[in-house]
């Protein structure tokens, strides 16, 4: 892998993803890094043997940019960047709502632009990378995104119209089943366990069901029947999430992180 790719913004998704790529084979020579901090570069520097750079000395000698920062930085970032970006770079960014039109707008000539909305587990390369082409991004500027993300977990194409959508289910995701869990651990504590072993109890029972729904190939309601006795405890548990519309209120839930990120994206933040 010849090609140099600067990562501008090394925050937590942003080490996670220099992390993958050094595991996946990337060279640290061919890495560099952005931060605000003098401090920060040099934990990066030592970590992992990569360069900290300036965002303009990025733009001038990396083949690949991704912009790691978070979204109301993203227009001071690229005013930063256009002055030295040419149409032969390909820019990826990483931020919530932001969309390839307004980085589009921001850079020279046909610049490049894929989009990509990581979640939270790419931090232990579990993650859910989904991936956009802007309106000059080639099938090999998507493949390449690929490579990068798929280095801290899996990668999805999509329709950039559908980003929106997948950032309430995927990108916020993690969040809801952090929810579940906290809330089972105190019905755990309120029926008499103690909080470790209720958590221990619920964790491995979600990491369970998860490897289950990847790896059977079973629609999750079969899955669900086969735990679900007739007259038994679990039909009786369904019962009450069902009156107390627990499905519903997750349907309206996903419908209401889309239309934040609807808003964020045209800059109503």
């Amino acid at each position: 892998m010849t090609q140099k790719v600067a990562v501008l913004g090394t925050g937590k998704i942003g080490e996670a993803l220099l992390s993958g790529m050094i595991r996946a084979g990337w060279a640290p020579a061919d890495l560099l890094v952005t931060t605000r901090r003098a401090e920060r570069a040099e934990e990066l520097r030592t970590r992992y043997g990569v360069d900290p750079v300036t965002n303009a000395e990025a733009a001038k000698h990396a083949d690949t940019l991704i912009l790691a920062c978070k979204p109301q930085d993203m227009g001071a970032l690229l005013d930063e960047l256009a002055p030295n970006v040419t149409a032969d770079r390909l820019v990826i960014s990483a931020a919530a709502g932001i969309t390839t039109a307004f980085i589009e707008e921001r850079l020279p000539g046909s610049t490049p632009v894929v989009r990509v909305m990581p979640n939270t587990p790419v931090l232990v390369d579990e993650g859910m990378s989904v991936i956009s082409a802007g309106s000059h991004a080639s099938a090999a500027d998507l493949s390449h995104a690929e490579d990068i993300f798929g280095a801290v977990g899996k990668t999805l194409r999509v329709p950039e119209a559908q980003q929106d959508a997948c950032t309430a289910l995927s990108g916020s995701g993690p969040a809801y089943f952090y929810f579940l869990v906290e809330a089972m651990t105190d019905a755990g504590i309120l029926l008499g366990l103690p909080r470790d072993k209720a958590h221990d109890l619920i964790v491995q029972a979600a990491i369970g069901a998860a490897v289950m729904l990847r790896d059977s190939g079973e629609h999750p309601v079969k899955l669900r029947e086969n735990v679900t006795s007739p007259a038994g405890t679990t039909i009786n548990a369904i019962r009450e999430l069902e009156n107390h519309g627990v499905r519903a209120a997750l349907i309206a839930a996903l419908e209401a992180a889309r239309d934040r990120s609807r808003e964020l994206a045209s800059g109503n933040g």
